[in-house]
């Protein structure tokens, strides 16, 4: 399909959607929600291989500019999927089919616009399911809360790990995400979205809430939180860039930064920096990590509808 069948394939799935201002205000807010916290993810700085509003990590072609590029393709879709989940009438496998074939162009307009770089496909998987569920849970008149949107994400990509990823023996092309299956058993993002983002329920929203009760200012918060992230996320991009090994080394050296007391500690603080700079000369970037810091605060906008911070 070319890009005006995008436009198509929106326009079929919108013919049912409600109307009503009350509505449309609903839907945007999932949408509003993500954009925010993508522009928040890659403006925090430091964070350990990856690109801040100071600095590319271990990043030599692409920078925060090639994010603003992209950054914008998301919204669009992050709306546009959200719009489909409350239109939709039919089963759920019939709704995830049409969401995929909606985001491989949506996939094809991101690479349009950052020429060929990709900065944010994963985020874009991740987080136009997070719209789907969100527009699955407006149409039925779902109350918003991390529980229920979590429960819909499980709804939505159930089985999605065995269609996916365990019948490669045909496919004569294999992606990224199939060939680290295939190779480690690595289940990735696909795994993380058809559990419910547990990693986002059980690490990354607690450490979040943490650093606020304990009065950090949001970068801090959300540089506490992608540590905390980058201990337990099984994170594909670490083992693609860099091998197999150097996953439980990326989980160590994050677990090393929050016991020397992580942002809130001077010796934290001072390991973050090491740990950067040592990241980016090895070229190590947990991508993974840090589109479930996105996920994380996209899910605390959903529940807390704003920060208890200032926004500097």
């Amino acid at each position: 399909m070319d890009i005006p069948a995008k436009g198509k394939l929106l326009n079929d799935s919108l013919a049912s959607a409600d109307a009503s201002p009350a509505g449309r205000e609903a839907l945007e807010k999932m949408g509003r929600f993500l954009t925010q916290a993508i522009f928040l993810e890659v403006s925090v700085h430091p964070k350990p291989g990856l690109v801040t509003r100071f600095g590319n990590g271990a990043h030599r072609d692409m920078s925060i500019l090639t994010f603003a590029m992209s950054s914008a393709v998301l919204s669009k879709s992050f709306y546009d999927l959200l719009a489909m989940g409350a239109a939709h009438e039919g089963a759920l496998p019939q709704l995830f089919a049409k969401a995929r074939r909606y985001g491989e162009l949506s996939e094809r307009e991101l690479l349009e616009s950052t020429k060929n770089v990709n900065t944010q496909r994963g985020i874009l998987f991740s987080g136009g399911i997070l719209s789907l569920a969100a527009g699955v849970m407006l149409k039925d008149n779902i109350t918003a809360s991390v529980e229920n949107i979590c429960q819909s994400v499980r709804a939505l990509t159930a089985g999605l790990v065995e269609r996916e990823l365990c019948c490669l023996a045909a496919k004569r092309r294999l992606t990224v995400g199939e060939l680290l299956f295939k190779k480690h058993k690595i289940t990735g993002i696909r795994g993380e979205v058809e559990k419910g983002f547990p990693s986002v329920a059980a690490t990354g929203l607690p450490a979040l809430r943490e650093a606020f009760g304990r009065g950090a200012d949001l970068n801090d918060a959300l540089a506490h939180t992608l540590l905390a992230l980058m201990t337990v996320v099984e994170d594909s991009n670490v083992v693609w860039r860099s091998g197999y090994g150097k996953l439980p080394y990326v989980q160590a050296a994050a677990s090393s930064i929050l016991e020397a007391g992580s942002v809130f500690t001077g010796c934290g603080r001072s390991l973050l920096d090491r740990t950067a700079a040592k990241f980016a000369k090895d070229r190590i970037s947990p991508g993974g990590s840090a589109d479930l810091l996105a996920i994380t605060v996209a899910l605390y906008l959903l529940e807390n509808r704003q920060f208890p911070v200032a926004i500097i």
